[in-house]
């Protein structure tokens, strides 16, 4: 079969069987063509069916050498698995030649955090008095109290806005949707913007539905929310490296410090797997010595 046919079928299998979106099966579209360049770079042309488990290996050195670092050799590794288990569904291949494959070890690394009083300072530096104030107040609680990736917030619609139970409805990575509880503090700063600012701005045409506007009523873009966040951060003498993740990431930590189930974190944050939500209890070093000095009893 040859490698035009096979990534096609392929495609269409990621947006039709797994309901993948756009973007996702693009990413796995371009981890394909890396293996398809290798084939061809080739003494002997490879073909989808005539890759083995050492064609394999010697992709990984070909891809090493194009100066990946282990993290984007370990994506596409996982793109290359997922493309010989369809392969394989199909009978297109007998046997999948990946199955044996190891990917790179990865050193993971723990995202910074910050403290509640961090992100307290930073939410009462916001000027209230001025439209963008109430929506910028909104925006940080809302991460913080939801726990949402920066694209999720920018998405986020008010038609799945439920306030009066607490609730809202995220659309997450591959357009897979959850329910998320909201806090009282992120309720009433939402209802301020909503009620009070966004009612006072012409809307664009197509973004009526979402809930956070610019001034001229488009939707925000995530390197705004980015530049605000380090704006105030400055502003409040934070010397750390934070972006819009790092509200993510303090969120889930707040929770698991003060005792919340890992599962109901996976589920907030909108994990598929257990595994990547397990990072957060390895997070905080001096918050766990802490806790061993406090309540071990030979300590």
């Amino acid at each position: 079969m040859d490698w035009r046919s096979s990534i096609k079928g392929f495609q269409a299998y990621l947006k039709l069987e797994r309901s993948l979106s756009d973007n996702s099966i693009e990413a796995y579209s371009r981890d394909i063509e890396k293996l398809y360049q290798f084939s061809d770079s080739q003494p002997v042309k490879l073909y989808p069916e005539t890759i083995t488990l050492t064609s394999l290996r010697l992709f990984i050195v070909w891809v090493n050498e194009l100066g990946m670092i282990p993290s984007s050799q370990a994506r596409i590794l996982s793109g290359i698995k997922s493309f010989y288990k369809y392969l394989l569904m199909e009978d297109i291949i007998k046997s999948d030649p990946s199955e044996l494959l190891e990917s790179p070890k990865i050193q993971r690394k723990l995202p910074d955090t910050l403290s509640y009083e961090d992100i307290n300072k930073m939410i009462d530096s916001i000027d209230v008095s001025k439209p963008e104030g109430g929506r910028n107040r909104a925006i940080l609680e809302v991460l913080y109290g939801c726990g949402l990736r920066v694209s999720e917030l920018t998405e986020l619609k008010l038609s799945n806005l439920y306030l009066d139970i607490e609730f809202i409805k995220v659309t997450g990575k591959g357009s897979k949707e959850r329910l998320v509880p909201i806090g009282g503090s992120a309720v009433k700063a939402l209802k301020i913007w909503i009620e009070n600012i966004r009612v006072h701005i012409p809307v664009k045409k197509g973004e009526e539905d979402l809930v956070f506007l610019n001034r001229r009523g488009s939707r925000l873009s995530r390197v705004y929310i980015f530049m605000v966040i380090k704006q105030l951060a400055q502003l409040t003498g934070i010397n750390k490296t934070i972006s819009p993740h790092t509200f993510r990431h303090s969120f889930a930590t707040h929770l698991v410090e003060g005792g919340a189930d890992l599962r109901a974190v996976q589920e907030m944050l909108g994990h598929e797997s257990i595994t990547t939500t397990e990072i957060y209890t390895h997070l905080d070093r001096e918050y766990l010595k802490g806790t061993i000095i406090q309540y071990h009893p030979r300590s």
